[in-house]
């Protein structure tokens, strides 16, 4: 294929909105490599999933430098599978711009928003974890060297490091972003309170404050997205870049009556241990129970699956920026698109309905008995 004519991105209907308070737009449903790519799909598959995502609207590609010890970002993005770790860290070429799948795609890099996530490093260390400078700054440069990148456009914190001065973090990528290494930064499984301390660093200091925040966000997993997180999206117009909007594929209802052999359950039993154990408690049961109705409730009443429903139903926060897809396959993406066309359907109506199956929305702060307010009115 030429390399003089890229591939047209052609968005396909696809929603777009910003990421949080940048002017970045990303799209609605994004691919992440997590278990899967660089983990167990690897090879050619990688390209045909990342292949089939972009010819449908899908233009934002997530990894990190723990997913697959590395392998994640090289599957996805850089050179051909037979070459190790340790071939990777030690090829360095200047003015890198595209990584090997997207070079055989044949797409343009402006075309793509490309995020990866530092913390656990791929050695053992003092300083090769973290979030010190150190390892910030060659955490990053790692990881464009298994990209075969010059950037990606947004670096995120995979956690918070409490052994480390915020300030410290927030100089260091700061000094990330003004390199060009990234175009901006952001946090995933954060507190609040650590999230507010970036933001009055940044503010104290006159540096780049984190724009979104990678967090956990399905209907049985509320109160940190919707409860904790509330204020943040009201004072920094915090976006969220959601993981496991399917609860790991419980939301899927694969899982309503057992465990199938080849689910991730069983693939990744050691990630999943504490949902398998939830599988015989009484909790457990009252969730599978809930999934039941609901799944009843999206095949006659929306005409969709159970898992577009939980997919859509995600997607209409306005907190949302976009939420992070699995797939092995890429039939899965094909299927996990269908989650658009269920937004629109999500009335008022539909969503009392859904509450009052899922029963645990996250109770609103106390307003010790103050008269209300109008709600047509700013809080």
């Amino acid at each position: 294929m030429s390399t003089s004519t890229y591939a047209t991105f052609d968005p396909k209907g696809m929603p777009f909105r910003r990421l949080g308070p940048s002017g970045l737009r990303v799209p609605v449903l994004s691919l992440g490599g997590w278990l899967t790519l660089g983990g167990t799909v690897k090879g050619d598959p990688v390209k045909d999933i990342i292949k089939v995502a972009f010819e449908n609207g899908i233009n934002m590609f997530d990894t990190a430098e723990a997913y697959a010890k590395g392998n994640s970002e090289i599957e996805m993005y850089a050179i051909a599978p037979f070459l190790s770790i340790l071939e990777v860290s030690l090829r360095h070429e200047s003015h890198l711009t595209r990584g090997r799948v997207i070079k055989e795609l044949n797409l343009r890099r402006t075309d793509l928003v490309i995020t990866t996530k530092l913390f656990w490093g791929l050695r053992n260390g003092p300083n090769d974890g973290g979030l010190s400078r150190k390892h910030i700054i060659e955490g990053t440069q790692e990881s464009l060297q298994r990209l075969q990148m010059d950037y990606v456009d947004v670096i995120f914190a995979h956690r918070c490091d409490p052994t480390v001065p915020m300030e410290e973090i927030v100089r260091a990528f700061n000094y990330v972003i003004e390199k060009g290494w990234a175009y901006y930064w952001a946090t995933s499984e954060w507190t609040a309170l650590e999230i507010e301390e970036a933001h009055h660093v940044a503010t104290r200091l006159g540096l780049i404050a984190p724009i979104a925040e990678q967090c956990q966000h399905h209907m049985f997993h509320r109160e940190k997205p919707e409860k904790e997180y509330g204020p943040l999206y009201k004072k920094y117009q915090l976006g969220t870049t959601v993981f496991s909007a399917l609860a790991g594929g419980l939301l899927t209802g694969k899982y309503n009556d057992g465990i199938p052999e080849d689910s991730r359950y069983t693939t990744h039993q050691g990630i999943y241990k504490t949902r398998i154990a939830s599988f015989s408690t009484e909790e457990g049961a009252k969730d599978i129970a809930k999934i039941r109705e609901l799944t009843k409730l999206a095949e006659t009443e929306l005409g969709c699956t159970m898992a577009s429903l939980a997919l859509a139903w995600v997607a209409r926060f306005p907190s949302t920026s976009t939420i992070i897809l699995g797939a092995s396959r890429p039939e899965q993406v094909l299927e996990n698109l269908k989650a658009l066309e269920v937004i629109p359907k999500l009335t008022p109506e539909v969503l009392e309905k859904i509450e009052a199956i899922l029963d645990n929305k996250p109770a609103p702060p106390p307003t010790y008995g103050r008269y209300p307010l109008d709600k047509f009115g700013r809080l």
